[in-house]
């Protein structure tokens, strides 16, 4: 978690400074038991400035390109985003269905095969252990995505459950995919892909999943993406995402993008990072993602901390996330938030950089219910000075994305 907060840190001055990292952030020690992913070679090669995030050394940006440059690209054109550090996992079993609603608040059972979800495991005080995108594969198993920073603790607790759910005579078992994953990412994603994928895009929806061929590759191809754009992640075998890399890149609309742009095109879309802006001290409710526990899945109660989230969900919460503008010094990570006379302390910043489509600053963070209407002025300690700030809606930016032809 310190190295990805350090990384974070690094990213967010960069959004504002883009240039290089001083080689003295990271030591060779520090370097040397980094993770790599199987594009790494890829990265350096085209000259990607690799910072170590989540214990895998990645690209914050490209030379020529900063990060303001890569963002704005990927709201106008597409990106191609490296998230093979991301834990991908198949559960298979005849069981599979009722062991993975165990564990998380998504409706598996009623799932739609090749549709996915957005879902979240949760601990028995209503926390909020990772977010992970849970897939329905029409080829009999799930399909799961999960954060590189929870990647050991993750499927660690997916092992451990499956054993125990074997040992009640049950029939389940986690396999882990060491596959690369890409994702291409902006509003010309179609455009650059459907000439290469054996499928069509207009019948892909946005969570929905196939396995299909991309530029002859073998691939399983999803509609999402972390940046509030229409785009898909592309899981491919390791040994053939440079190449495929190498095709998406083929298209002039296509440029490689760091960790910092894929940072503050999320922030803008409004969506949490793990750690920052939820954790296992966060409830759904709290962090405004109650949206993810569907009725069914309320009424049978039956996924980790069920009792203290449907008491939220019917009583409300202290406290609740919400989205900010501001203009001058940068509000970030940790900043106070105070009332609009400052004389109160309300809540905390979780996510803040320089938005590069606003031209002014955004951020989220945690506020008094009492306080968190939309529209209500708010002041920000910054530098030992008050920043006049605003609570707006979120997203930041419209979502791009695609749910059908209309």
């Amino acid at each position: 978690m310190f190295s990805q907060r350090l990384a974070l840190n690094r990213i967010h001055q960069l959004s504002k400074f883009a240039s290089i990292i001083p080689e003295h952030v990271f030591s060779a020690r520090t370097m040397a038991i980094q993770k790599k992913t199987c594009l790494y070679d890829f990265h350096v090669q085209n000259d990607g400035k690799m910072v170590n995030f989540a214990g895998f050394s990645m690209p914050v940006q490209y030379k020529g390109l900063s990060i303001t440059d890569s963002h704005l690209h990927t709201r106008r054109n597409a990106s191609i985003f490296d998230v093979s550090h991301m834990l991908q996992t198949k559960i298979l079993g005849n069981d599979r269905e009722e062991f993975f609603e165990k564990l998380t608040v998504s409706d598996v059972k009623n799932l739609a095969e090749g549709q996915g979800t957005l879902s979240l495991f949760t601990n028995e005080k209503g926390g909020i252990e990772d977010d992970l995108i849970v897939t329905k594969a029409a080829e009999g198993y799930l399909y799961v995505v999960s954060n590189a920073g929870c990647l050991e603790k993750d499927l660690e607790y997916m092992q451990k459950a499956a054993k125990n759910f074997r040992d009640q005579g049950k029939d389940v078992q986690v396999e882990v995919v060491k596959n690369g994953l890409l994702a291409l990412q902006g509003p010309k994603m179609k455009d650059v892909l459907q000439p290469l994928i054996d499928c069509q895009l207009s019948e892909l929806t946005f969570m929905r999943s196939v396995l299909t061929r991309v530029a002859g590759i073998d691939c399983r191809v999803t509609r999402c993406g972390y940046t509030g754009e229409d785009g898909v992640e592309i899981s491919v075998a390791e040994n053939q995402a440079a190449i495929l890399a190498e095709k998406l890149l083929d298209n002039p609309l296509t440029r490689l993008a760091g960790l910092g742009a894929r940072d503050t095109l999320r922030l803008e879309a409004g969506l949490c990072l793990y750690g920052n802006d939820m954790n296992g001290e966060t409830t759904p409710v709290e962090a405004v993602l109650a949206w993810t526990i569907p009725k069914r899945r309320r009424l049978d109660g039956k996924f980790p901390g069920a009792s203290i989230i449907n008491r939220q969900l019917k009583e409300g919460a202290t406290k609740k996330r919400v989205g900010f503008l501001s203009k001058g010094p940068p509000v970030r990570e940790g900043t106070v938030i105070l009332n609009e006379e400052g004389t109160e302390e309300i809540g905390k910043i979780t996510s803040g950089c320089p938005s590069p489509s606003l031209k002014q600053n955004v951020s989220m963070g945690y506020i008094m219910k009492n306080h968190s209407k939309i529209g209500s002025k708010v002041r920000f300690l910054v530098r030992k000075k008050f920043v006049d700030g605003a609570i707006v809606k979120m997203p930041f930016v419209p979502m791009g994305y695609y749910h059908g032809e209309k």
